[in-house]
């Protein structure tokens, strides 16, 4: 029996984004997320970072961010890094990158910028960032938090939620919501692909992108 992962990878962003539309729940990224290594359909339950500057006088954690929430995940698990669009420093790199494909994580979506991207792309894990940057995290930004709940990019995330990653950006779905939004996207998805089989059958755009069409995402 299929697990509703194992669904969603099946389907796309866009089908989802639908789906949330439908159901009344934001959840699309809108900052520029894009695949920066690896490629395809990225899916899985939400493990959480918070990078930011850590208050004055703060100890040091003795360990490099984002290793905690790497231990802690596996197949089945995306990391989802909070880094508040720094583009100035990297929230991810090629050690985490090595370490997290052997637990077998399915990638790491990262709001601001990653390193080491050739790295990653050579051991085929795959990473959704807005830009490749070399400056070190070292110096530069710590970890805040992990596995506790984190704004990503607009969107309100909390660990367990799904996530689904493509060409087209980054969408998250709350775990309470997720059998609702992914049936919904499902039919969403079947519904667009017999449309597209009847474009390339000959019939006109206007009619089958008419009434029904502009349906898809209502309530």
């Amino acid at each position: 029996m299929s697990t509703l992962t194992d669904r969603l990878r099946r389907l796309d962003t866009c089908a989802v984004s639908d789906a949330l539309d439908r159901c009344g729940v934001t959840g699309a990224a809108l900052a520029q997320l894009k695949p920066q290594a690896g490629h395809g359909v990225v899916a899985g339950k939400a493990v959480t970072v918070r990078l930011g500057v850590a208050p004055a006088g703060a100890a040091p954690s003795g360990r490099h961010l984002g290793t905690a929430a790497v231990v802690a995940s596996g197949p089945d698990d995306v990391i989802v890094v909070a880094h508040q669009g720094r583009t100035d420093c990297a929230g991810w790199g090629g050690l985490l990158s090595r370490a997290a494909r052997a637990r077998g994580v399915e990638g790491v979506i990262i709001d601001g910028a990653a390193r080491d991207l050739a790295e990653a792309d050579s051991i085929g894990f795959p990473v959704w960032a807005l830009m490749g940057v070399p400056m070190t995290a070292r110096g530069r930004t710590s970890e805040l938090a992990w596995n506790e709940p984190i704004d990503m990019a607009g969107c309100p995330v909390e660990p367990g939620d799904l996530v689904i990653a493509d060409v087209g950006g980054v969408v998250f779905i709350p775990a309470a919501r997720a059998d609702e939004v992914i049936e919904a996207a499902e039919k969403i998805a079947a519904t667009e692909a017999v449309m597209a089989e009847a474009i390339h059958a000959g019939r006109p755009v206007t009619e089958v992108m008419g009434k029904s069409y502009e349906e898809l995402t209502g309530k």
